[in-house]
């Protein structure tokens, strides 16, 4: 029971990042030591697993799919987004520059507890960590794509969606943004249950999860130091986006309004800026950054003295 209480934490953390704009549950994962089990019992979903499932062989199909390890994660997810969006919402609204902070310091710290699970830098390690980080900082910075509601396109943005969610660093609601659909599908869509525009970017993120899921297990298995090195690049270039000192990039009409969502305007994206002046509230954000990097620190220690 407490193996599973403490996976359903886990995935609380995960549910919490895809709360954040801009964070992926997936660095979470990878973090707290559960990625490659995720990636493998997601990718367990098969044709055996339905044939056991449907023969009746129902033990086989929990052992064969790791199925009550994804029930506790999936768990902790799914009441980490209900409850904590308007957690979220109350303290970025109120308090953004300490909470961006203490976000920061966790996802710092990262690079270097995951960067240091290679067993050997070597030239291909190094060249597969630059070329993460570059591509996380790229995606950062390209302008959005203009709105597609062509069927293959919204496909193609569910696959996209869905397997950024899953890579530690990148956001997958930014990966939506970035390709023109945002407020098609994330708001538009899912507001007036929009079924034309929902089911193809649902087919897209089915389907992209387990075929993904299959490629990432098997390049993990055959690449493992280059994989974690191109994730942990990932992440690092994916730190800009929680910079502390930010101002809000909101989502606008053809005509430039503010387009909204409950009454209150989308945010989109940020633009990071410079601390204003060395008072208290700088002061403050570095100690919510030093208390990001001990809360890593301290889960990396209790995870080495449970092995």
């Amino acid at each position: 029971m407490i193996k599973y209480i403490i996976l359903f934490l886990k995935g609380l953390g995960m549910g919490a990042a895809n709360v954040i704009p801009g964070v992926s549950g997936g660095t979470i994962a990878l973090i707290t030591g559960i990625f490659e089990r995720l990636i493998n019992s997601i990718k367990s979903f098969n044709f055996k697993a339905i044939k056991l499932l449907f023969t009746g062989k129902f033990k086989e199909f929990v052992k064969y799919t790791d199925l009550y390890f994804l029930i506790a994660i999936i768990a902790g997810i799914v009441i980490a987004i209900v409850t904590l969006a308007r957690l979220f919402d109350f303290l970025f609204e109120n308090y953004p520059v300490y909470i961006w902070s203490y976000f920061f310091g966790l996802v710092l710290a990262s690079v270097y507890f995951v960067g240091k699970t290679v067993s050997k830098w070597t030239v291909s390690v190094i060249i597969t960590f630059i070329i993460g980080t570059a591509i996380a900082i790229i995606i950062s910075l390209l302008n959005p794509a203009i709105e597609n509601k062509n069927f293959f396109y919204l496909i193609i943005c569910g696959v996209a969606a869905i397997c950024s969610m899953i890579l530690p660093g990148l956001s997958g609601s930014f990966i939506l943004f970035i390709m023109g659909n945002y407020k098609l599908v994330a708001i538009d869509a899912i507001n007036n249950v929009d079924i034309k525009i929902l089911i193809p970017v649902l087919i897209g993120a089915v389907g992209g999860l387990l075929v993904f899921s299959h490629i990432l297990s098997w390049v993990f298995k055959k690449y493992r130091n280059e994989t974690i090195s191109l994730l942990t690049g990932f992440i690092l270039g994916s730190v800009s986006i929680l910079w502390p000192w930010q101002n809000k990039i909101f989502l606008l009409d053809e005509l430039g309004n503010h387009i909204l969502k409950k009454g209150e305007p989308i945010v989109v994206s940020y633009e990071r800026i410079l601390p204003e002046a060395f008072n208290s509230q700088f002061f403050i954000a570095i100690g919510f950054i030093i208390l990001g990097i001990l809360s890593i620190w301290i889960i990396e220690k209790s995870a080495e003295t449970k092995k």
